[in-house]
């Protein structure tokens, strides 16, 4: 007879198995994909609840896991609801890049490794709250700039301009040029403020810094090929949002 533990494990893996299969015979294969991803995403969110309801130590992950599973289900949900035209497999962020990836799993490793040498420093709840908070701040303010701009909003940084393709500088614009990089930009600190991992906090200030940095003066040299003097007046009046990024530079 297997310990209970095994038995949970093994019990879980033949949930799993057969909501798969059932996703599989219920659905054609484009939405099987979307499917799956969905529930893989509700799975991880159940289990980081789980996770947060109990006092081990590893409570602050479960709160992890909820930002993480939340965020990149809501990427979807939002995007279906704002431009349904662009929705795609990647409207998830699943696989936003490779970097990415690479970042969570060094912050999982980091957090773990830090779990068994410094167990003490996993449990300073005043800190998790403090980055818990910056996560729901930080996701908060991208989906509201996704809503606000509506079908103006796309994952990626379009080279056309559209018919419908407007200059949204209302709401959440009215405070940064680019609320939902200002948003992403704290959530990802802010997850692992939440962790506790000190390494990480600083390599994801940096990389995510540098990231925008290139991001936004992409896109705003596309925005002032758009809208032109419009958006040379908004850019003029309205800050970027993020620390040390006015964007790109402007020769008059």
């Amino acid at each position: 007879m297997g310990s209970p533990g095994l038995r949970g494990r093994t019990a879980i893996a033949l949930h799993a198995a057969g909501v798969n299969a059932a996703l599989l015979l219920l659905y054609p294969r484009p939405l099987y994909k979307i499917a799956v991803r969905a529930c893989f995403l509700g799975f991880a969110f159940g289990c980081g609840l789980l996770l947060s309801a109990g006092r081990s130590a590893w409570r602050h992950f479960g709160w992890y896991m909820c930002s993480l599973s939340l965020f990149h289900y809501s990427e979807y949900l939002v995007t279906a609801i704002n431009n349904p035209r662009s929705l795609s497999l990647d409207s998830f962020l699943l696989n936003h890049s490779f970097e990415y990836n690479l970042a969570a799993l060094s912050s999982w490793v980091e957090f773990t490794l830090e779990k068994i040498l410094f167990p003490e420093l996993k449990q300073i709840t005043w800190l998790s709250t403090v980055g818990l908070l910056m996560v729901i701040f930080g996701d908060c303010l991208r989906k509201a700039a996704m809503l606000t701009a509506g079908s103006n909003f796309n994952h990626i940084v379009q080279n056309e301009k559209s018919d419908t393709h407007t200059l949204v500088t209302s709401g959440v614009y009215g405070w940064f040029r680019h609320p939902s990089y200002v948003g992403w930009f704290y959530w990802s600190i802010g997850t692992q403020v939440l962790l506790c991992n000190p390494i990480c906090v600083v390599g994801y200030a940096l990389a995510s810094w540098r990231f925008f940095r290139e991001r936004i003066e992409e896109e705003e040299i596309t925005l002032i090929h758009f809208f032109g003097e419009e958006y040379l007046e908004y850019k003029r009046k309205v800050p970027s949002g993020l620390p040390f990024i006015k964007g790109v530079k402007v020769e008059l």
